[in-house]
């Protein structure tokens, strides 16, 4: 819990690879720092705005890959890597890459570029070339018979799979180009093709389906897809996805659609990944993808858990913002920048001198007062209605006057003292009818507020004794305060007293009756219980040959078990039993 002082002051080493390899940056950070610190220096080293959108990935020692945990320590999550390597990658492909600005923008055209070059941006032999003109555009400018000479396009890393012919069609396109464009022209067209294809901000995750065939899925602002050989098979979008869960190596993805009769319907599909720890990168991505894209806000995000009964779960919470935030505080600058630009073209009109064309006193309040006032002060989506709203108040303490207006309470000042003197009975059984829920309710089922209020009282009662006379008591229990004359108090005092003297004691007999609860002892039973109960359920399914329970066992998760768990126990038992009949 407590760090010493040399532990505070140790500092470790990361080098940071960017989109093009030969670029890389040394960092430094101590053991107290997350993994958002190390993002949110690189993106203001490179002067990136929209940093929500990128993040870090490295490769542990079992060649797994995995994204940095923004919430998570940088040295819990790499202390078994040495050295320290990260990659700076755009993490979430937004549907508009023009939403980016700036290097934002610059980056992203330098990971689609990466993506073409590295096969992930998979396309058309003429989508290719297309996207390879603009590349070539960008890094060399016009075309210059003098200088483009022969294959120059050879010398240049293009795609994965660069045939001459692809070449060919490249310096073709190149040559038809427009000349004296601007390289940021080149950028935003190449940008506007590839966002435009199935395999956009898609990073392929090897699979196999139930049949052990061999596909891609992929993962991106619109949802989960599959490929075959380069080809999207199948598309579930985020609205159809209903949860996302795995099992061992099994991928599950539990899908609610409508068909084409108009009636929902429910849908699970299963893919076998080539690792238990493949599988849980492959639903941490899915998970993280589908928050980004479809939460309105990461303010009350819950906990998402992963990993069934028989396998090592794993919870993640979501870090960061979600895309609507983003775009939100977009649209706010936006509309802040018009009315700075709208107030200041009006004090700009209103400082002009007064002339022949502009007119005075009346006439110059009526050309301005015509106009309609603008809404941009207004949020998003919100308008403000003719009702006032009050809060902290209850609407007996407002006074409503006869023009439906408002009107606050008038605030005298009155000390406490003399507030407590000038107090009667009746005041304070009032006090005690408005909380009718304090007067019937029991000590032990107080919430924090309540035993507040009755702290409250408690001074009060302790107050009203010093202030009282001789001549009036005040009668005080847990309940209410009543406040009763002298004569009233000495005839009610005996049996007030019996009374309490009378509930403390049943008080104790029933607390002495009554048995201490522990939470072990009620949850560990639960639990043999549960565990026997699934148990015996799902080995009486799998040995069951009845049809009833056939869909039960052609599910991802059962077949999973079986073949995973189940298979190999039974034969591990029978393997005993017969060795000891034998003996």
């Amino acid at each position: 819990m407590f760090k010493s002082k040399n532990e505070c002051n140790i500092i470790y080493k990361c080098t940071v690879r960017l989109l093009d390899d030969s670029d890389v940056l040394e960092c430094e950070f101590q053991p107290s720092h997350k993994g958002i610190y190390l993002v949110e220096y690189l993106c203001e080293q490179l002067n990136i705005k929209e940093k929500d959108y990128f993040g870090l990935r490295y490769v542990d020692n079992g060649k797994q890959r995995h994204w940095l945990d923004l919430a998570k320590s940088i040295i819990k999550q790499c202390k078994d890597i040495d050295p320290m390597l990260f990659s700076l990658r755009v993490k979430f492909y937004p549907a508009d890459p023009f939403r980016l600005t700036g290097n934002g923008r610059l980056v992203l055209y330098q990971q689609l570029k990466r993506d073409l070059r590295h096969g992930r941006l998979y396309c058309s032999l003429g989508e290719a070339a297309a996207l390879g003109a603009l590349i070539v555009q960008e890094e060399l400018g016009d075309f210059d018979e003098a200088i483009h000479i022969d294959d120059y396009v050879s010398s240049i890393d293009l795609a994965l799979r660069q045939t001459e012919n692809l070449e060919k069609k490249i310096m073709q396109l190149h040559k038809k180009r427009e000349a004296g464009q601007d390289p940021s022209v080149a950028r935003d067209e190449f940008m506007g093709i590839a966002r435009g294809l199935e395999t956009y901000g898609i990073d392929p995750h090897p699979v196999k389906d139930h049949r052990g065939s061999q596909l891609y899925i992929g993962i991106n602002h619109s949802g989960i897809s599959t490929f075959v050989a380069g080809k999207r098979s199948q598309h579930f979008r985020w609205n159809e996805v209903h949860k996302i869960n795995f099992e061992g190596k099994m991928f599950i993805a539990h899908l609610s659609y409508t068909d084409a009769s108009r009636e929902p319907k429910k849908h699970t599909i299963g893919f076998k990944c080539p690792s238990g720890a493949a599988c849980r990168y492959l639903w941490r991505c899915a998970i993280e993808q589908m928050l980004f894209f479809t939460l309105p806000n990461s303010q009350h995000v819950a906990v998402v858990s992963g990993g069934g009964f028989f396998s090592w779960g794993t919870k993640f919470r979501y870090t960061g913002r979600t895309e609507r935030e983003i775009l939100t505080e977009y649209c706010e600058r936006l509309r802040e920048q018009k009315m700075t630009h709208s107030a200041a073209s009006n004090r700009k009109a209103s400082s002009v001198p007064a002339t022949p064309s502009s007119p005075q006193g009346d006439l110059a309040q009526i050309r301005y007062s015509s106009l309609p006032r603008s809404t941009m002060s207004d949020p998003l989506g919100c308008t403000i209605g003719s009702k006032n709203l009050i809060y902290g108040r209850n609407a007996h303490d407002m006074n409503v006057g006869a023009n439906g207006g408002v009107q606050m309470p008038s605030l005298e000042p009155l000390c406490e003292e003399a507030r407590l003197r000038s107090s009667n009975i009746d005041g304070l059984n009032h006090t005690a009818s408005e909380f009718p829920d304090y007067t019937y309710r029991d000590d032990m089922e107080q919430s924090f507020t309540e035993r507040a209020y009755s702290d409250s009282s408690a001074n009060a009662h302790q107050q009203l004794d010093h202030h009282y006379g001789p001549h009036e008591q005040v009668y005080y229990s847990s309940k209410q305060y009543c406040g009763l004359p002298n004569a009233a108090f000495n005839s009610g005092a005996s049996i007030g007293i019996s009374t309490s003297k009378l509930t403390h004691k049943n008080s104790i007999n029933s607390s002495k009756n009554l048995r201490k609860f522990h939470l072990l002892h009620a949850f560990i039973p639960s639990v043999i219980f549960v565990v026997i109960a699934m148990t015996g359920t799902a080995v009486f399914i799998m040995e069951s040959e009845s049809e009833l329970f056939e869909h039960v066992r052609s599910m991802p998760e059962m077949l999973s078990l079986r073949y995973q768990y189940y298979q190999p126990l039974k034969e591990f038992f029978l393997q005993k039993l017969g060795r000891s009949q034998n003996m």
